[in-house]
């Protein structure tokens, strides 16, 4: 047994020195990576690519991901949720309790076994979480209850992008509450809410909770973790009155009614003006004069939804309010046979074929507004809902933009920022445990339908958050809580033997002081062994050179780039500081 533990340990001391360990760096930027963490996880060696939207993480890679999962774990368990893991492999029967083995579509992962079996690759595991609790919780006196896990999600997007921020495979956190009522579930949402915000300061992240939308996941009250990024592919919307929103979530005004007379409708020649663009130039006036009608294919039906000229549909509202699986632009072919013209002609006077108007709570406050006339060429001008037409509905189907009017207090201008979402938590209800029959006997000895929370958090998204945030044109910054090692000890001439004896004193005086720390011993030039010092990012460095003999290191700080000289016990107090 001794020599196991001495085998062990001096592997574990091997590992930790950079001639032996699995660190390929590269100087030049991959040609694939598009943003800094992409970029940065392939150049310091944290991952390498198998396919798109795939990666392996290599040893680097692996230690930073790992202290973010322990961080995860760390405030998820600090406020009483249980960790478990269930299966990646998960049949589809469980998906058809609950309507969702069609609602995925293309992003779920599908597969046969060999006695034709449907399976999946979970997505997402609101159906297994719900029926181990409906098979091992029975009584109201077990509850609440909050389980989670850290595990391999699986989505078969239709384009991966940035390295981890949207693949398809990625390590997720995703815990679920469960409790009897109402006000149960908004305890539990809370101290997930308080268990997030303590999780993404450990990591030292910018970001912001945010209203949004529960897309597939269903239920209601739902916010987002978004870290601050000009990368970001989520626009946030928020106000100094502390309303924040997801751009697809963010409520949009109407605006105050136009108190206008009525002008005649009037049939105007318009050639070759399709877009609003080319329609501001032909008739010299301004965007918001239009209310442009787009027409949509919303599942198997057509649906027309207009809005101002110089707006933007907001799918995910017009998605919800029609209760659509699919929602695109409908076809060349779909637009002449409802319209009879061309696309860019479109509008609700006059449509060959019935289908629903909606119009955006913008355009019910608008007056004497140009619209396409169903007719190549043409449009009217000093259109007016109510009298030339009715819409079917009217609502809030655009994005908002920045200086709208914010919806809660109604007087400051909205700003705009763009972000990554790394959390995200939702109030389901009783979605799946109605459809999976999830119920505990109450007091009065009665089946109570339980109320589902659902708290998910992007780990390996985080690292490339993290990344986003904490690098400079040299490399990556780790914060010290997920860096994946605290120093390098950096011996300037390896071939010295008083530089290369006293780095390596110093290196196992830091092991053994429970420092995580790395001996640069490669027999390379001091400036290779910098740069990637840099670009791997470690928040401290140690360089052992000429002064080696008379016992004087040079002490360095990533993050603010200051230098200083010290004695090798100063030396080690500062990192043991810095550590601590």
């Amino acid at each position: 047994m001794a020599i196991c533990v001495a085998n062990y340990f001096r592997k574990v001391d091997i590992q930790m020195k950079l001639s032996k360990y699995l660190a390929p760096t590269l100087r030049d930027v991959p040609a694939e990576a598009e943003i800094s963490s992409h970029q940065l996880m392939l150049r310091a060696g944290l991952m390498r690519k198998l396919a798109s939207g795939v990666y392996s993480y290599l040893p680097l890679g692996l230690r930073a991901l790992k202290k973010v999962e322990n961080i995860v774990r760390a405030g998820m368990d600090s406020h009483g949720a249980q960790e478990l893991l269930m299966s990646a492999l998960l049949p589809k029967e469980y998906y058809e309790q609950s309507g969702r083995w069609e609602v995925f579509g293309e992003d779920m992962f599908r597969l046969k076994d060999r006695g034709s079996r449907d399976f999946c690759l979970g997505p997402t595991h609101e159906e297994i979480f719900t029926d181990t609790v409906k098979n091992n919780i029975h009584s109201y006196k077990q509850l609440p209850v909050t389980l989670y896990q850290i595990q391999t999600k699986y989505r078969d997007e239709r384009r991966p992008r940035f390295g981890v921020i949207r693949s398809r495979e990625f390590i997720m956190k995703d815990a679920y509450s469960f409790d009897r009522d109402q006000a149960g579930l908004d305890a539990s949402y809370d101290n997930m809410y308080k268990a997030y915000c303590s999780i993404f300061d450990a990591m030292e992240l910018d970001y912001l909770a945010v209203d949004a939308d529960s897309g597939a996941m269903g239920g209601s009250g739902s916010q987002e973790f978004m870290v601050k990024s000009d990368i970001g592919e989520d626009t946030i919307a928020y106000c100094t009155c502390g309303y924040c929103a997801n751009e697809e979530k963010a409520q949009c005004v109407a605006g105050t009614p136009d108190t206008a007379e009525m002008k005649a409708l009037n049939k105007i020649h318009t050639p070759n003006s399709r877009t609003i663009d080319e329609l501001v130039e032909s008739l010299n006036t301004t965007a918001k004069s239009f209310a442009k009608t787009l027409i949509y294919r919303a599942d198997d039906k057509l649906v027309a939804v207009m809005l101002r000229g110089d707006r933007e549909v907001n799918e995910t509202k017009l998605k919800n309010h029609l209760g659509a699986l699919e929602l695109e632009l409908a076809s060349a072919d779909d637009v002449v046979r409802v319209t009879g013209a061309p696309v860019g002609f479109a509008g609700p006077v006059g449509l060959k074929e019935k289908i629903t108007v909606l119009a955006d709570n913008e355009v019910a406050a608008m007056k004497n507004f140009v619209i396409g006339a169903n007719e190549g060429d043409y449009h009217f001008e000093n259109a007016n809902i109510g009298r030339d037409f009715e819409p079917d509905f009217v609502g809030d189907f655009r994005n908002i933009t920045e200086g709208d009017i914010c919806p809660v207090c109604g007087k400051a201008e909205i700003k705009t920022c763009r972000g990554i979402e790394v959390g995200h938590i939702f109030k389901l209800g009783t979605k799946y445990t109605e459809a999976m029959n999830c119920t505990v006997l109450n007091e009065n000895g009665k089946d109570q339908t339980l109320i589902m929370g659902c708290y998910g958090i992007g780990v390996s998204r985080c690292l490339a958050a993290i990344i986003e945030q904490h690098s400079d044109e040299n490399g990556i910054v780790w914060p010290m809580s997920v860096a994946p090692y605290h120093v390098a000890v950096v011996p300037v001439n390896v071939k010295d033997e008083t530089q290369s004896k006293l780095a390596e004193e110093i290196y196992n005086e830091l092991i053994s002081k429970g420092v995580e720390a790395v001996l640069d011993d490669r027999d390379e030039r001091v400036g290779v062994k910098f740069k990637d010092a840099d670009l791997i990012g470690y928040p401290l460095r140690i360089t052992v050179g000429k002064k080696a003999a008379e016992g004087i290191v040079e002490y360095k700080e990533r993050k603010s780039g200051d230098m200083q000289e010290l004695t090798v016990d100063d030396a080690v107090a500062k990192v043991l500081d810095a550590v601590r």
